[in-house]
């Protein structure tokens, strides 16, 4: 069976003294329950994995059930350590209270229960570890799944990854595509926003919300001005309102808004955003042709490109912690700019065999990056650089 990278991370987490909390966080359809199981399956440590699915929402004494029959079992099997895993636990509310709780109080008896906790919504894992969970637990992030994963596991090619993205669920559907997009829409689009979004968040107007995310997606690799979306989608009222759906939907790992890359915090606010999905699935999606017409059409395969290089390069500012913006300076660009902390690289995607790298050459001019790659045929190979780990770049 195929493995992810975060496998390793988590099973030698688990293997360490219990020190902090593990917490496997990302979008769904990404395989983070299935990491989690076959660690499990290959440490020597007892455990117990319970599931909140079906759980009601208010009832937070299950989370100490759970706790205690952990317990039980250290008890029980004389173990010098268990692991209790929790998955969907967002789906509790006021879950992070009791976790605290029972953390502190096994911290305080010295109880060795060691404890990773799993869930759908990113959103909502994010908020209770905030509200309650300071310095008690460590993050373990997965993001959308790599060419290089797609490749390894399904026998994809290049083109493929390109038009279908990085959903392993998808990866049998492909030779049908009405099935493929059937399954995009309903378990990865409609299942986040009707679970991670709509059911924890207040809309007023959720055919707005889906309306944006479909814009949004529809324009991935390119900058749009809120003011020019707007015009586009009914019941808009105003950018602000706009604004706080786009945010929803890239804390849900679907869509995001780039900003432009300034030494002026202001300027970075108040930029055009260029919008980027997490995985080019959910552009390709709302593209009226099929993957065969797809390829035929440069002018379109050239943006579906580098929309797709744009997705590694939102995961792996996701994974590491980095940040992604984009830079436009009258007709001078670069497509995008990578930074971790004070170091900056800049990233143009060349999708044929054109040369024209002046936008480049003035932002190193101006900005000084520690780093410029061209990805494509004048470059680094689309297929090593979406293989490859950025933060490794810095």
């Amino acid at each position: 069976m195929f493995t992810r990278q975060e496998y390793n991370i988590i099973k030698k987490r688990l293997e360490e003294p219990r020190k902090f909390i593990q917490v496997v966080m990302g979008p769904r359809q990404v395989g983070k329950s299935t990491v989690v199981k076959q660690v499990l399956k290959d440490i020597a440590i007892p455990h117990l994995l319970f599931l909140a699915d079906d759980v009601p929402a208010s009832n937070r004494a299950w989370i100490s059930d759970c706790w205690e029959q952990a317990r039980v079992l250290l008890r029980v099997q004389k173990a010098s350590e268990v692991v209790l895993v929790i998955d969907e636990i967002q789906k509790i509310q006021g879950w992070s209270e009791i976790v605290k709780k029972e953390w502190d109080m096994d911290s305080y008896q010295d109880v060795p229960v060691k404890v990773l906790l799993l869930g759908s919504s990113r959103v909502l894992l994010e908020k209770g570890l905030a509200d309650s969970m300071a310095g008690r637990y460590e993050e373990i992030r997965m993001g959308h799944w790599s060419y290089a994963e797609m490749r390894d596991a399904f026998g994809w090619s290049l083109d493929q990854y390109v038009f279908y993205g990085g959903y392993p669920g998808s990866a049998t559907l492909i030779e049908d595509e009405d099935r493929w997009s059937d399954y995009v829409q309903s378990a990865i689009v409609d299942a986040t926003i009707n679970k991670d979004i709509l059911q924890n968040t207040v809309i007023t107007k959720p055919a707005l919300l889906k309306q944006t995310f479909e814009l949004a997606s529809a324009y991935s690799g390119e900058i749009v001005s809120l003011t020019k979306m707007l015009g586009q989608l009914q019941d808009a009222k105003n950018t602000t309102t706009l604004s706080g759906y786009l945010n929803l939907l890239e804390q849900a790992g679907l869509v995001g808004g780039l900003q432009k890359y300034s030494n002026d915090m202001a300027r970075k606010r108040a930029s055009i955003p260029k919008y980027q999905v997490f995985n080019n699935a959910l552009k390709t999606v709302f593209v009226n042709k099929n993957f065969s017409q797809a390829v035929m059409d440069r002018k379109l395969w050239g943006r579906i490109f580098e929309s797709a290089i744009g997705c590694h390069l939102m995961n792996e500012a996701y994974r590491h912690r980095l940040t992604l913006y984009y830079w436009r300076d009258g007709n001078d660009e670069v497509d995008f700019i990578l930074q971790k902390k004070s170091q900056i690289i800049a990233i143009e995607v060349k999708s044929n065999d054109e040369q024209d790298t002046h936008g480049l050459h003035v932002f190193q001019e101006k900005f000084h990056p520690m780093l410029s790659v061209i990805v494509g045929r004048s470059g680094i190979p689309a297929e090593t650089f979406l293989s490859m780990n950025l933060d490794k770049l810095f």
